[in-house]
């Protein structure tokens, strides 16, 4: 023990370094710690008695620790005492690499197809100083044939021991202050974006609208399909060929893209292991009309992973005036009642009634029901929780909860901070706007939301937002369209997998692909919005992770453990298999190994199981992944993959007989302007689609002024169409396409707007329009057109 503590007097330098990295101030970091297992680091329950100095945050379970003391004192034992008492703290100093934050930086170990190192990587000044004295102790340290062979060249040894990357060699990394200020800490990148990635959790799905675990133990996560079908996952991520539930024949649903009528909610008993009882939400339809079904289910005594299709026990219908607005949610609270959320009919601003369905407590729209469905099968389908707010009350509904709301889309209670409990059974839900506006609520009994009367924090119907009587209850959260034009509601992270995250509620927008977190300000009431965004540069480099997601954010989720999920698609129709599930991930900080493992309880399996295989890839990229974008407004559109290949402008060329993309005389040389073409004349267009895609489809560039720019869909249709086809060659306009069908042209100004032809005019310009230049879009509306030379009506 003696030699250790001359060896760790040796050593000192190193540890007040590491005393004044931890004395810095918090800057912002573009770090990427990361472990020898190729996960983030973590604090170790207990501190560290041999490599202290990572036991606020590192790499090392006291197991490890343990390891590497042991792997010292034995060290020790063959090393000459003269020699121990020089060189013990250089040994302490590199054994401890491994617990480093930084550890599969120092050892080049961030891919995990490459050899590891045996010796962490060294800054050239250190390793000098180094040899000089200790150079016998590598040989000690690491088996590397190579290393031994330099030894005796100080420049040639100390140059193998070097990295690449400089700002990571030990010493320095202790002391870099741009490694180290946030390290631990969920990062934000230059633009406030908390930096997050994910993990492919399953795919292949048709607009995957929730995703339910059942609380029995088995950590079973059961996928609700738009058309009608649940799928059962089990916790290797496998899927069950046969499907949970399929009621698909009885689903109103269409393939029509945005459609909001389908299987919507999904939820299990709160005591499901005993009463195996599970409800659903769905639209139904017969001849023009429509309704939402609220029904109990039973699983199949010979098959717990099916549902007896012959138990369906019909709780309550509510008859739909429109096809939109049919809210889905289904949760069961505390309390063991069942919380159903409603829509307000659809249509637009609520347009029912005097006050409209939402304002209205006699209405079952608009609102936020809650009942009880226990004891019941032997009386009424329900019944009324007595403390109900608007019991006894003769003009309101006494299944009425709270009232006022569009039509939230997805909602979610709190399971409260794991150690104290504090926020558990709050109720958040992300309600949808009309015009301006989309809000995040907390749902509180008796209460008013607000809607029709007003929309976020500004009134919508003014008269009826001066009513004395409104008596509102204002979002914690509201933000403007340019944002987002659909908010999906979502969860506040508590599982046990990630710390940082707890109390960070996350939730997104269907529409603009945005997610976005809230967190809370204690003691304020007060929440603090950050968007997040993936991962930048290496952030993401974990094997398993990626860094890039379909736009179209359908629904949240949590799994019995309480960890965090989001489902999203390229094509949000009921029939496009293009849904994928996605594990949040904070790249940050984990917890200790073995904190969090699961137990499941054994289900006895008989379908026939499917592997899952991951198909989504990382994305390297110097900068922050940036949000994927999505055709925009009110109804969902359809966007091109994150990883599709790159646009390319595609106007039809001159002359037929030429093949497109050929050159004459020997073209021209990439990069420099052409002067044997001439520039186009003023009214030319072109077309931009992604490469693979047949000509005669893609946005429509226009020029003008000068410049090339894009055109908005407002008022675009197939006269406006008819003129672009004819002027790029084509016979037949087959349709005008809108919300960015065919990627945003954001690196081009937006030339035209409210673009009005009658199909004769020569170019766009000859059109009515808002003038060039003048627009009040943005470029998830650029127009797109498909001509054809057939007729498509033949």
């Amino acid at each position: 023990m003696a030699g250790r503590r001359a060896g760790v007097a040796a050593g000192a330098g190193a540890l007040l370094a590491l005393r004044a990295w931890l004395a810095l101030r918090a800057l912002p970091g573009a770090a990427h710690p990361q472990c020898l297992d190729f996960r983030p680091p973590f604090r170790p329950p207990q501190p560290l008695r041999f490599c202290a100095q990572y036991s606020a945050f590192g790499c090392c379970t006291g197991e490890q620790d343990a390891a590497l003391g042991r792997r010292f004192g034995a060290l020790a034992a063959r090393v000459d005492a003269a020699v121990w008492a020089t060189c013990a703290g250089y040994a302490l100093d590199l054994l401890c690499q491994e617990c480093s934050p930084y550890a599969a930086h120092l050892y080049d170990a961030e891919d995990p197809a490459t050899p590891l190192r045996t010796m962490p990587g060294l800054c050239e000044d250190y390793c000098l100083d180094m040899w000089q004295t200790c150079r016998g102790l590598f040989r000690h340290l690491s088996s590397d044939r190579e290393l031994r062979a330099l030894e005796g060249n100080r420049a040639k040894f100390c140059r193998y021991l070097s990295l690449d990357d400089t700002d990571y060699c030990f010493p320095r990394l202790l002391v870099n202050e741009n490694l180290n200020s946030n390290l631990g800490r969920v990062v934000a990148d230059a633009k406030g974006c908390l930096q997050l990635c994910l993990e492919e959790v399953a795919n292949g799905l048709r607009n995957p609208v929730a995703l339910v675990h059942a609380k029995d133990g088995s950590h079973r996560f059961f996928v609700a399909e738009q058309v009608g079908l649940v799928w059962t996952y089990l916790p290797d991520r496998s899927r069950l060929e046969k499907p949970f539930l399929n009621i698909s024949r009885a689903v109103l649903t269409s393939p029509w893209e945005g459609d909001e009528r389908g299987f919507l909610g999904l939820a299990f008993h709160p005591r499901f292991r005993h009463t195996r009882k599970v409800y659903v939400y769905y639209s139904v339809g017969v001849d023009f009309h429509e309704w939402i079904r609220i029904s109990e289910f039973s699983v199949s005594q010979e098959d717990e992973n099916t549902v007896d299709h012959r138990s369906e026990r019909i709780i309550l219908e509510i008859e739909e005036p429109a096809s939109n607005h049919n809210g889905g949610q289904l949760l069961f609270g505390d309390d063991g009642y069942l919380y159903i959320f409603t829509g307000d009919g659809g249509m637009a601003g609520d347009p029912f009634g005097k006050f409209g369905n939402a304002q209205n407590k006699s209405a079952l729209l608009g609102k936020v029901l809650r009942i009880d469905v226990d004891r019941t099968e032997r009386g009424p389908p329900y019944r009324i929780p007595p403390d109900n707010p608007f019991v006894g009350d003769p003009a309101a509904r006494p299944e009425v909860y709270a009232f006022g709301v569009r039509n939230m889309w997805r909602c979610s209670f709190d399971r409260g901070d794991p150690a104290s409990g504090a926020g558990r059974g709050r109720l958040f839900c992300g309600d949808v706007g009309q015009n301006k506006f989309e809000e995040v609520d907390l749902v509180e009994p008796g209460r008013n939301y607000g809607w029709r009367a007003r929309e976020g924090f500004e009134c919508y119907d003014r008269k009826l937002c001066a009513n004395a009587s409104l008596d509102d209850v204002l979002p914690i959260f509201a933000y403007p369209h340019k944002l987002g034009k659909s908010v999906t509601g979502g969860y506040v992270y508590r599982g046990c997998e990630y710390p940082n995250l707890n109390g960070l509620y996350i939730f997104g927008d269907f529409m603009s692909g945005r997610l976005m977190s809230l967190r809370e300000t204690p003691g304020t009431g007060q929440w603090q919005y950050n968007e997040l965004c993936m991962g930048r540069g290496q952030t993401c480099a974990f094997p398993g992770l990626i860094n890039n997601y379909y736009p179209h954010i359908i629904s949240f989720a949590e799994d019995e453990a309480g960890e965090l999920y989001f489902m999203s698609t390229g094509v949000p129709s009921a029939t496009a298999a293009r849904g994928v599930i996605y594990k949040v991930i904070d790249p940050s900080r984990r917890a200790p190994p073995g904190k969090c493992q699961i137990h499941p309880a054994q289900v006895k399996v008989r379908s026939h199981l499917i592997p899952f295989v991951p198909k989504e890839k990382f994305i390297r990229t110097p900068e922050s992944t940036p949000r994927p974008t999505a055709r925009a407004p009110t109804k969902a559109p359809r966007r091109r993959r994150p990883t599709a290949p790159p646009l390319v402008p595609t106007s039809r060329p001159a002359r037929p007989t030429r093949r497109p993309g050929s050159r004459r005389g020997g073209g021209r040389r990439r990069g420099r302007p052409s002067t044997a073409v001439p520039p186009p004349s003023h009214g030319a267009v072109r077309l931009v689609r992604p490469a693979g895609l047949s000509a005669g489809r893609g946005r429509v560039e226009v020029f003008a002024g000068g410049r090339w720019g894009t055109v908005c869909d407002d008022a675009w249709d197939t006269k406006a169409a008819a003129v672009v086809c004819r002027q790029l060659g084509f016979a037949h306009a087959v349709r005008a396409a809108k919300r960015a069908e065919f990627g945003e042209g954001r690196a081009l100004p937006i030339l035209l707007d409210d673009v009005r032809c009658t199909g004769d005019e020569r170019s766009l310009l000859e059109c009515t329009h808002a003038g060039v230049g003048s627009h009040n879009c943005g470029h998830q509306e650029d127009a797109g057109v498909v001509c054809s030379h057939k007729d498509p009506d033949l």
